[in-house]
Protein backbone atom coordinates (compact mmCIF):
# COMPACT_ATOMS: atom_id res chain seq x y z
CA UNK A 1 0.00 0.00 0.00
CA UNK A 2 2.83 1.96 0.99
CA UNK A 3 4.55 1.73 -2.55
CA UNK A 4 1.36 2.65 -4.18
CA UNK A 5 0.88 6.17 -2.40
CA UNK A 6 4.60 7.09 -2.94
CA UNK A 7 3.81 6.31 -6.49
CA UNK A 8 0.66 8.35 -7.02
CA UNK A 9 2.35 11.12 -4.62
CA UNK A 10 4.26 12.20 -8.29
CA UNK A 11 0.79 12.59 -10.20
CA UNK A 12 0.90 15.83 -11.88
CA UNK A 13 -2.47 17.99 -10.65
CA UNK A 14 -0.93 21.19 -12.37
CA UNK A 15 -1.33 19.19 -15.73
CA UNK A 16 -4.75 17.51 -14.55
CA UNK A 17 -5.56 20.99 -12.96
CA UNK A 18 -5.04 22.87 -16.60
CA UNK A 19 -6.76 19.84 -18.76
CA UNK A 20 -9.68 20.52 -16.44
CA UNK A 21 -10.27 23.88 -16.96
CA UNK A 22 -10.16 24.23 -21.01
CA UNK A 23 -12.08 20.54 -20.54
CA UNK A 24 -15.17 22.74 -18.64
CA UNK A 25 -14.19 25.63 -20.68
CA UNK A 26 -15.21 23.54 -23.65
CA UNK A 27 -18.50 22.47 -22.21
CA UNK A 28 -19.05 26.49 -21.39
CA UNK A 29 -18.24 27.50 -24.68
CA UNK A 30 -20.14 24.95 -27.23
CA UNK A 31 -23.40 25.85 -25.52
CA UNK A 32 -23.14 28.98 -26.26
CA UNK A 33 -22.24 28.41 -29.50
CA UNK A 34 -25.19 26.06 -30.37
CA UNK A 35 -27.59 28.29 -28.49
CA UNK A 36 -31.28 28.25 -30.55
CA UNK A 37 -29.76 25.85 -32.66
CA UNK A 38 -32.30 22.84 -32.57
CA UNK A 39 -30.51 20.43 -34.96
CA UNK A 40 -27.27 20.82 -32.14
CA UNK A 41 -29.55 20.89 -29.18
CA UNK A 42 -27.61 19.01 -26.30
CA UNK A 43 -24.37 18.99 -27.60
CA UNK A 44 -23.01 20.55 -24.95
CA UNK A 45 -24.45 17.77 -22.57
CA UNK A 46 -23.03 15.59 -24.67
CA UNK A 47 -19.82 16.72 -24.53
CA UNK A 48 -19.62 16.94 -21.01
CA UNK A 49 -20.64 13.25 -20.82
CA UNK A 50 -17.68 12.47 -22.72
CA UNK A 51 -15.49 14.50 -20.63
CA UNK A 52 -16.63 13.01 -17.48
CA UNK A 53 -15.91 9.43 -18.69
CA UNK A 54 -12.26 11.04 -20.30
CA UNK A 55 -11.36 11.58 -16.78
CA UNK A 56 -12.11 8.03 -15.96
CA UNK A 57 -10.50 7.50 -18.60
CA UNK A 58 -7.06 9.20 -17.42
CA UNK A 59 -7.23 7.54 -13.78
CA UNK A 60 -7.45 4.19 -15.11
CA UNK A 61 -4.61 4.81 -17.84
CA UNK A 62 -2.33 6.19 -14.99
CA UNK A 63 -2.93 3.31 -13.32
CA UNK A 64 -1.68 0.62 -15.81
CA UNK A 65 1.86 0.92 -16.10
CA UNK A 66 2.79 2.30 -19.53
CA UNK A 67 4.92 -0.46 -19.86
CA UNK A 68 1.91 -2.66 -20.43
CA UNK A 69 1.21 -1.35 -24.00
CA UNK A 70 4.16 -2.19 -25.47
CA UNK A 71 3.62 -6.05 -24.78
CA UNK A 72 0.47 -5.49 -26.36
CA UNK A 73 1.63 -3.74 -29.18
CA UNK A 74 0.75 -5.85 -32.33
CA UNK A 75 -2.72 -6.27 -31.22
CA UNK A 76 -3.49 -2.71 -30.35
CA UNK A 77 -1.60 -1.85 -33.64
CA UNK A 78 -3.49 -4.66 -36.35
CA UNK A 79 -7.05 -4.20 -34.45
CA UNK A 80 -6.40 -0.48 -35.88
CA UNK A 81 -5.61 -1.26 -39.45
CA UNK A 82 -8.35 -3.33 -39.18
CA UNK A 83 -10.87 -1.56 -37.51
CA UNK A 84 -10.14 1.47 -40.00
CA UNK A 85 -10.31 -1.33 -43.40
CA UNK A 86 -14.15 -2.36 -41.71
CA UNK A 87 -14.42 1.52 -41.58
CA UNK A 88 -12.90 1.92 -45.19
CA UNK A 89 -15.22 -1.33 -46.39
CA UNK A 90 -18.30 -0.71 -45.11
CA UNK A 91 -18.39 3.16 -45.33
CA UNK A 92 -17.79 2.42 -49.31
CA UNK A 93 -20.70 -0.03 -49.59
CA UNK A 94 -23.06 1.73 -47.76
CA UNK A 95 -22.77 5.48 -48.03
CA UNK A 96 -19.98 6.19 -50.56
CA UNK A 97 -16.98 7.20 -48.08
CA UNK A 98 -17.62 7.10 -44.15
CA UNK A 99 -15.19 8.19 -41.13
CA UNK A 100 -17.75 7.22 -38.14
CA UNK A 101 -19.27 4.15 -36.95
CA UNK A 102 -22.74 5.71 -36.18
CA UNK A 103 -24.38 4.49 -33.06
CA UNK A 104 -27.87 5.45 -32.07
CA UNK A 105 -26.57 8.04 -29.19
CA UNK A 106 -23.40 9.09 -30.38
CA UNK A 107 -20.88 8.38 -33.52
CA UNK A 108 -17.26 6.64 -33.31
CA UNK A 109 -14.31 8.54 -34.89
CA UNK A 110 -11.87 5.27 -35.24
CA UNK A 111 -9.06 7.81 -36.73
CA UNK A 112 -8.71 9.90 -33.46
CA UNK A 113 -7.77 6.76 -31.24
CA UNK A 114 -5.65 5.91 -33.99
CA UNK A 115 -3.29 8.94 -33.12
CA UNK A 116 -2.74 7.42 -29.84
CA UNK A 117 -2.37 3.66 -30.86
CA UNK A 118 0.21 5.00 -33.80
CA UNK A 119 2.07 7.35 -30.78
CA UNK A 120 2.57 3.79 -28.71
CA UNK A 121 3.49 2.03 -31.89
CA UNK A 122 6.46 4.11 -32.72
CA UNK A 123 7.51 4.58 -29.49
CA UNK A 124 7.61 0.92 -28.90
CA UNK A 125 9.70 0.69 -32.60
CA UNK A 126 12.23 3.72 -32.06
CA UNK A 127 12.89 2.46 -28.18
CA UNK A 128 13.62 -1.10 -29.74
CA UNK A 129 15.70 0.33 -32.68
CA UNK A 130 17.89 3.09 -30.62
CA UNK A 131 21.26 4.28 -31.91
CA UNK A 132 19.77 3.05 -35.47
CA UNK A 133 17.66 5.41 -36.51
CA UNK A 134 19.91 6.94 -39.12
CA UNK A 135 19.88 3.57 -40.77
CA UNK A 136 17.68 4.18 -43.90
CA UNK A 137 16.11 0.31 -43.61
CA UNK A 138 15.14 1.53 -40.12
CA UNK A 139 13.32 5.12 -41.65
CA UNK A 140 11.79 3.04 -43.96
CA UNK A 141 10.33 0.38 -41.68
CA UNK A 142 8.96 3.16 -39.04
CA UNK A 143 7.43 4.80 -42.47
CA UNK A 144 5.96 1.73 -43.29
CA UNK A 145 4.74 1.18 -39.97
CA UNK A 146 2.73 4.27 -39.83
CA UNK A 147 1.45 3.72 -43.69
CA UNK A 148 0.22 0.91 -42.68
CA UNK A 149 -2.80 2.69 -40.48
CA UNK A 150 -2.22 6.31 -42.78
CA UNK A 151 -3.17 4.41 -45.82
CA UNK A 152 -6.79 3.89 -44.68
CA UNK A 153 -7.52 7.24 -43.14
CA UNK A 154 -5.81 8.95 -46.34
CA UNK A 155 -8.90 6.14 -48.47
CA UNK A 156 -12.18 7.76 -46.05
CA UNK A 157 -10.38 10.53 -47.41
CA UNK A 158 -9.45 12.99 -43.88
CA UNK A 159 -6.07 14.19 -45.20
CA UNK A 160 -5.86 16.33 -42.20
CA UNK A 161 -5.72 13.54 -39.29
CA UNK A 162 -3.25 11.59 -42.01
CA UNK A 163 -1.11 14.70 -42.33
CA UNK A 164 -1.09 14.91 -37.68
CA UNK A 165 0.04 11.20 -37.72
CA UNK A 166 2.41 11.73 -40.49
CA UNK A 167 4.12 14.74 -38.16
CA UNK A 168 3.80 12.48 -34.91
CA UNK A 169 5.99 10.43 -37.07
CA UNK A 170 8.46 12.45 -38.09
CA UNK A 171 8.87 14.25 -34.79
CA UNK A 172 9.22 11.16 -32.78
CA UNK A 173 11.76 10.19 -35.58
CA UNK A 174 13.93 12.94 -34.81
CA UNK A 175 13.20 12.40 -30.82
CA UNK A 176 15.06 9.26 -31.56
CA UNK A 177 18.20 10.69 -32.98
CA UNK A 178 17.75 11.31 -36.57
CA UNK A 179 21.12 13.58 -37.73
CA UNK A 180 21.18 16.90 -39.17
CA UNK A 181 21.40 15.72 -42.44
CA UNK A 182 18.76 13.06 -42.65
CA UNK A 183 16.43 15.92 -41.49
CA UNK A 184 17.26 18.31 -44.26
CA UNK A 185 16.82 16.11 -46.65
CA UNK A 186 13.40 15.29 -45.38
CA UNK A 187 13.04 18.84 -45.33
CA UNK A 188 13.29 18.53 -48.99
CA UNK A 189 11.35 16.11 -49.01
CA UNK A 190 8.44 17.49 -47.21
CA UNK A 191 8.53 20.45 -49.73
CA UNK A 192 8.28 18.22 -52.74
CA UNK A 193 5.35 15.95 -52.14
CA UNK A 194 2.32 18.06 -51.93
CA UNK A 195 3.43 19.73 -55.14
CA UNK A 196 3.71 16.07 -56.71
CA UNK A 197 0.96 14.78 -54.37
CA UNK A 198 -1.70 17.62 -55.41
CA UNK A 199 -3.44 15.86 -58.47
CA UNK A 200 -4.15 13.02 -56.03
CA UNK A 201 -6.05 15.02 -53.62
CA UNK A 202 -9.99 14.87 -53.93
CA UNK A 203 -12.14 17.85 -55.69
CA UNK A 204 -12.69 19.60 -51.92
CA UNK A 205 -9.15 19.37 -50.75
CA UNK A 206 -7.97 20.75 -54.24
CA UNK A 207 -10.37 23.56 -53.68
CA UNK A 208 -9.44 24.43 -50.11
CA UNK A 209 -6.18 25.14 -51.40
CA UNK A 210 -7.50 27.25 -53.86
CA UNK A 211 -9.84 29.07 -52.14
CA UNK A 212 -6.64 29.55 -49.72
CA UNK A 213 -4.59 31.30 -52.43
CA UNK A 214 -7.04 32.94 -54.54
CA UNK A 215 -10.09 33.84 -52.14
CA UNK A 216 -13.32 35.44 -53.78
CA UNK A 217 -14.23 38.33 -51.43
CA UNK A 218 -17.94 38.53 -53.18
CA UNK A 219 -18.72 34.31 -51.83
CA UNK A 220 -21.56 33.95 -49.93
CA UNK A 221 -21.33 29.88 -49.29
CA UNK A 222 -18.40 27.73 -48.67
CA UNK A 223 -15.13 27.15 -47.06
CA UNK A 224 -14.59 30.81 -47.77
CA UNK A 225 -17.68 32.49 -46.18
CA UNK A 226 -17.13 30.58 -43.41
CA UNK A 227 -13.11 32.24 -43.07
CA UNK A 228 -14.74 35.51 -43.67
CA UNK A 229 -16.95 35.31 -40.78
CA UNK A 230 -14.30 33.55 -38.49
CA UNK A 231 -11.97 36.69 -39.07
CA UNK A 232 -14.91 39.42 -38.36
CA UNK A 233 -15.94 37.24 -35.61
CA UNK A 234 -12.45 37.39 -33.93
CA UNK A 235 -11.81 40.93 -34.80
CA UNK A 236 -15.06 42.28 -33.22
CA UNK A 237 -14.32 40.94 -30.16
CA UNK A 238 -11.63 43.40 -29.36
CA UNK A 239 -9.88 43.03 -26.18
CA UNK A 240 -12.18 41.97 -23.90
CA UNK A 241 -14.88 40.51 -26.05
CA UNK A 242 -18.65 41.03 -26.16
CA UNK A 243 -19.43 38.63 -23.41
CA UNK A 244 -20.52 35.22 -22.99
CA UNK A 245 -23.21 34.16 -24.47
CA UNK A 246 -23.34 38.02 -26.80
CA UNK A 247 -21.27 37.31 -29.52
CA UNK A 248 -23.67 38.53 -32.80
CA UNK A 249 -21.54 36.26 -35.51
CA UNK A 250 -22.41 33.46 -32.90
CA UNK A 251 -25.19 33.70 -31.46
CA UNK A 252 -26.68 35.04 -35.27
CA UNK A 253 -25.04 32.12 -36.77
CA UNK A 254 -23.16 33.70 -39.36
CA UNK A 255 -20.14 31.76 -38.33
CA UNK A 256 -20.42 28.05 -39.25
CA UNK A 257 -19.18 24.75 -37.55
CA UNK A 258 -18.84 27.37 -34.35
CA UNK A 259 -19.00 24.41 -31.73
CA UNK A 260 -15.94 22.61 -33.75
CA UNK A 261 -13.59 23.77 -36.03
CA UNK A 262 -14.39 27.84 -35.59
CA UNK A 263 -14.43 27.13 -32.08
CA UNK A 264 -11.44 29.82 -31.66
CA UNK A 265 -13.23 32.37 -33.86
CA UNK A 266 -16.26 32.21 -31.20
CA UNK A 267 -14.44 32.53 -28.40
CA UNK A 268 -12.26 35.16 -29.61
CA UNK A 269 -15.74 37.48 -30.29
CA UNK A 270 -17.42 36.34 -26.85
CA UNK A 271 -13.79 36.91 -24.74
CA UNK A 272 -11.35 38.80 -27.11
CA UNK A 273 -7.94 38.77 -27.35
CA UNK A 274 -7.36 38.45 -23.62
CA UNK A 275 -9.64 35.28 -23.21
CA UNK A 276 -7.90 33.90 -26.11
CA UNK A 277 -4.82 34.36 -24.95
CA UNK A 278 -5.62 33.07 -21.65
CA UNK A 279 -6.38 29.74 -23.41
CA UNK A 280 -3.32 29.50 -25.83
CA UNK A 281 -1.40 30.07 -22.81
CA UNK A 282 -3.06 26.77 -21.03
CA UNK A 283 -2.67 24.90 -24.17
CA UNK A 284 1.20 25.84 -24.24
CA UNK A 285 1.22 24.89 -20.27
CA UNK A 286 -0.07 21.69 -20.83
CA UNK A 287 2.43 21.18 -23.95
CA UNK A 288 5.25 22.03 -21.39
CA UNK A 289 3.64 19.45 -18.78
CA UNK A 290 4.07 16.86 -21.07
CA UNK A 291 7.32 17.60 -21.70
CA UNK A 292 8.50 17.45 -18.74
CA UNK A 293 7.29 14.16 -17.65
CA UNK A 294 9.48 13.10 -21.24
CA UNK A 295 12.30 14.73 -19.47
CA UNK A 296 11.70 12.55 -16.50
CA UNK A 297 10.92 9.49 -17.83
CA UNK A 298 12.18 6.25 -16.56
CA UNK A 299 13.25 5.39 -19.95
CA UNK A 300 12.95 5.90 -24.01
CA UNK A 301 10.10 4.26 -24.55
CA UNK A 302 7.70 6.29 -21.97
CA UNK A 303 10.07 9.38 -23.13
CA UNK A 304 8.75 8.75 -26.98
CA UNK A 305 4.97 8.68 -25.37
CA UNK A 306 5.40 11.72 -24.23
CA UNK A 307 6.43 13.10 -26.69
CA UNK A 308 4.52 11.98 -28.89
CA UNK A 309 1.14 13.31 -27.36
CA UNK A 310 3.17 16.86 -26.98
CA UNK A 311 3.38 16.86 -30.43
CA UNK A 312 -0.46 15.96 -31.28
CA UNK A 313 -1.68 18.47 -28.97
CA UNK A 314 0.64 21.68 -30.50
CA UNK A 315 0.41 20.65 -33.87
CA UNK A 316 -3.42 20.40 -33.90
CA UNK A 317 -3.64 23.62 -31.79
CA UNK A 318 -1.21 25.63 -34.42
CA UNK A 319 -3.05 24.13 -37.59
CA UNK A 320 -6.76 24.62 -35.51
CA UNK A 321 -5.51 28.83 -34.78
CA UNK A 322 -3.94 29.26 -37.98
CA UNK A 323 -6.75 28.28 -39.91
CA UNK A 324 -9.29 29.99 -38.14
CA UNK A 325 -6.42 33.27 -38.73
CA UNK A 326 -6.67 32.72 -42.65
CA UNK A 327 -3.26 31.44 -41.96
CA UNK A 328 -2.83 28.43 -43.93
CA UNK A 329 -6.01 26.40 -45.69
CA UNK A 330 -9.25 24.93 -44.17
CA UNK A 331 -7.72 21.52 -42.71
CA UNK A 332 -11.08 20.14 -40.16
CA UNK A 333 -8.70 19.69 -37.60
CA UNK A 334 -9.84 20.30 -34.22
CA UNK A 335 -8.76 22.68 -31.19
CA UNK A 336 -7.54 19.92 -28.44
CA UNK A 337 -9.53 19.59 -25.21
CA UNK A 338 -12.20 22.74 -26.58
CA UNK A 339 -13.46 21.83 -29.96
CA UNK A 340 -16.65 19.15 -29.64
CA UNK A 341 -16.01 15.80 -30.61
CA UNK A 342 -16.75 12.55 -28.17
CA UNK A 343 -13.46 10.67 -29.63
CA UNK A 344 -11.56 13.78 -30.11
CA UNK A 345 -11.53 14.21 -26.48
CA UNK A 346 -11.57 11.05 -24.92
CA UNK A 347 -8.67 10.16 -26.83
CA UNK A 348 -6.27 13.62 -25.61
CA UNK A 349 -7.67 12.26 -22.26
CA UNK A 350 -6.49 8.94 -22.83
CA UNK A 351 -3.05 10.21 -23.99
CA UNK A 352 -3.11 12.52 -21.00
CA UNK A 353 -3.73 9.49 -18.96
CA UNK A 354 -0.92 7.74 -20.65
CA UNK A 355 1.55 10.21 -19.52
CA UNK A 356 0.63 11.11 -15.93
CA UNK A 357 1.43 6.87 -16.26
CA UNK A 358 5.22 7.84 -16.98
CA UNK A 359 5.40 10.68 -14.66
CA UNK A 360 4.20 8.75 -11.90
CA UNK A 361 6.41 5.78 -12.27
CA UNK A 362 9.41 8.07 -13.03
CA UNK A 363 10.92 7.51 -9.59
CA UNK A 364 10.36 3.89 -9.54
CA UNK A 365 13.95 2.16 -10.54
Amino acid sequence: MSDVRTTWRHFDFWLLGAVSILSIFSIAMIRSAIAGNITLAGYDQRQALFVIIGFGVILITTAIDYRFWASINRILYYGMAGLLGVLYVVGEAIFGSARWFETTYFDIQPSELAKIIIILALAEFFSRNMGRVNDPRIIFRSLLLTFGVVLWIILQPNLGTSIVILIIWFALLWASGLNLKMLAAFAGVGIVIPIIGYPLLADYQKNRILDFLFPDPSARHGDIYNIQQALISIGSGGWLGKGYNLGTQVQLRFLKVRHSDFIFSAMAEEFGFIGTVLIIGLLLFVIYRILRAARLARDTYGALICYGVATLVAFQALVNIGVNLRLIPATGLPLPFISYGGSAMLSLLLGIGLVQSVIIRHKSA
